[in-house]
């Protein structure tokens, strides 16, 4: 199969879908890859790289989308990437279509096989989505204490303290891989650390792993409100897979919070998790509504390229492997993984919690796919 790699245009980020390692290994297994001069650059990947593992280099993204049966990708396709997408042509990139109406209604008139490395789901994991959460968990920390200083807005607080000052007190909503990473490196930097979850085991096993400065909370409307009242830093860390993120914050609950305390909503590109939540980028991160400070950042872990393109490879190359190989009528049909990550299947929809987000119909994809095959 020919497989292609563009550069990605989404503000400020620096990923690519491939490292050289990864397009090596594609091409061992007989597949032609394509890769869009310079799109390595951000992450650290020369062309001359890619060039020496068997890939081709080409100048545009015109050629690349034009000359190849499926596009990996990293963040979903922006508007004027849409009419280079053809039908039936394979697209393998994180999408989060319940958050866009637009964009599921775009990429549904290109007929494209649209498969999502979010919902692609082995047993109860999620291990697509895995490494781009450890990495935006670890750095919602990050950004939590730079925003919380002063000159950026914050209320001035030092995430540990110091000895004879109180630590700040950091709330962790959601208890998976995102919130995990957070407070462990709230923990780290010596915080006061609360972490909520619904799942009762979920939370007895992090109530046996977390550090002592870490305490775990049954998360419930109330107890989201009584913790609000004393958090200097909330990271919003709730994922239904594929599905809008809940609006676990409300407008009215940040008039409980001090003045300059931050939020870190990770959610953002799943809707967010916090009512008053709205994409921002790298370049200008961060707003304030009634004195909260607001961090809504929805590509994190473009942030830092070279890590999250080298982990992100490391956790996508198989599947990329095996679709390229069975196709995506093969992928439907025999892996239950890559069923699941079946978003969009020329031109019809194949996600249900998608579906349910705007109230549109949705196949199964063993369906979809017998009507385009």
């Amino acid at each position: 199969m020919k497989i292609g790699v563009p550069s990605e245009i989404k503000p400020q980020e620096n990923r690519v879908a491939l490292t050289p390692a990864g397009a090596d290994r594609l091409v061992a297994a007989g597949h032609q890859v394509f890769v869009q001069a310079g799109a390595g650059l951000g992450s650290g990947f020369e062309d001359a790289t890619y060039e020496v593992a068997g890939a081709r280099i080409l100048k545009d993204a015109d050629a690349v989308f034009g000359e190849t049966d499926m596009i990996v990708k990293v963040k979903e396709p922006l508007a004027v990437e849409w009419p280079r997408i053809k039908p039936n042509q394979i697209v393998f990139t994180y999408f989060h279509l319940a958050a866009d109406r637009e964009l599921t209604e775009g990429l549904l008139k290109t007929r494209c096989h649209g498969f999502a490395y979010e919902t692609l789901q082995v047993g109860r994991t999620l291990p697509l989505l895995t490494p781009m959460s450890e990495v935006a968990g670890r750095m919602s920390i990050q950004a939590g204490a730079y925003h919380l200083e002063r000159a950026h807005g914050g209320s001035g607080i030092l995430l540990g303290g110091v000895p004879g000052v109180k630590r700040a007190k950091v709330l962790v909503i959601g208890g998976g891989v995102v919130g995990i990473n957070a407070a462990r490196m709230a923990c780290g930097l010596g915080a006061d650390v609360t972490l909520m979850d619904l799942d009762l085991d979920r939370l007895r096993y992090l109530d046996e792993v977390m550090p002592s400065n870490c305490r775990t909370v049954h998360s419930s409307p109330f107890a989201i409100r009584e913790h609000l009242e004393h958090a200097d830093l909330v990271v919003g860390a709730v994922l239904i897979p594929g599905a809008a993120a809940p609006k676990l914050v409300r407008r009215e609950d940040l008039k409980l919070m001090k003045p300059g305390s931050v939020i870190v909503d990770v959610a953002v590109d799943q809707g967010g998790c916090v009512e008053t939540c709205k994409p921002t980028t790298h370049a200008n991160p961060t707003y304030v509504v009634d004195g909260i400070v607001h961090y809504c950042v929805a590509n994190m872990p473009g942030a830092v390229p070279r890590t999250s393109t080298v982990a992100l490879t490391n956790a996508t190359l198989s599947w990329t492997l095996h679709l390229a190989r069975v196709g995506a009528a093969g992928a439907v049909n025999e892996s239950e993984p890559l069923r699941l990550a079946a978003n969009l299947l020329g031109g019809q929809l194949t996600c249900a919690a998608v579906g349910e987000a705007f109230g549109m119909a949705s196949l199964d994809p063993r369906e979809a796919i017998k009507r385009v095959s």
